[in-house]
């Protein structure tokens, strides 16, 4: 029996619930290793062989070690090809380079705006942090140009790199369930100010794949 590979970090951390629903997505085992980062695991001397910027999540499979979640998702993709959706990663060049040029949208478009958010309504609260409303606002008006520009696209196509489901769509999962379970009208920019916005993220919310995730998260 193979060894399941190791993901590093805490399920509830963006980055890590990426990659499992990743590795859900392609059926293959895994273990969730925790890292108590409250208590500066992440940056103890056997953490840093793994992933030397002191982050989550690290990856192990046998004797290979990769950070990065998107890294990792590509990674898994790649060398399960044959298992579980093989839609995830496309199966010819020009499907590849559509998800690659979504994920890179994702990446410094979406990313970089909803990440700051996320911070802001959903962890600062429980970390007891003051919000900045300015940088929320400003986030939100970043958030708002780049999912015009989806929605017009997921009037074209079922999901973002196409009709099939791809890590495309799966990397925008973690950021957008916790922004549509904030208090904030923020929510609604995916749930009902957008038609094709809010078609696309019911579809991908609710992918099994996805649940067993969230079905991981610290319950409130």
């Amino acid at each position: 029996m193979a060894t399941p590979v190791k993901v590093y970090g805490p399920a509830f951390s963006p980055t890590v619930s990426r990659v499992l629903t990743c590795l859900n997505e392609k059926d293959i085992q895994f273990q969730l290793v925790p890292v108590n980062m409250s208590k500066g695991e992440h940056r103890s001397p056997n953490f840093l062989k793994i992933h030397p910027f002191a982050q989550v999540p690290a990856f192990q499979d046998d004797d290979i070690t990769l950070f990065e979640s998107r890294a990792i998702c590509r990674y898994v993709c790649e060398k399960h090809i044959e298992k579980g959706n093989r839609e995830l990663y496309g199966t010819n060049p020009l499907a590849k380079a559509s998800i690659d040029q979504w994920l890179e949208a994702e990446g410094q478009s979406f990313n970089p705006p909803s990440s700051t958010l996320v911070f802001q309504l959903a962890f600062a609260p429980r970390m007891n942090v003051k919000q900045d409303e300015g940088v929320i606002n400003q986030s939100k008006e970043k958030l708002k140009r780049v999912l015009d520009v989806y929605d017009r696209k997921l009037g074209e196509t079922r999901y973002l790199a196409g009709d099939e489901f791809t890590l495309a769509d799966l990397s925008h999962l973690p950021n957008i369930h916790y922004l549509v379970g904030t208090d904030d009208d923020t929510a609604s920019l995916f749930t009902s100010e957008r038609e094709n916005v809010t078609r696309w993220w019911t579809e991908i919310s609710t992918r099994e794949s996805w649940k067993k995730v969230v079905d991981l998260y610290p319950k409130p």
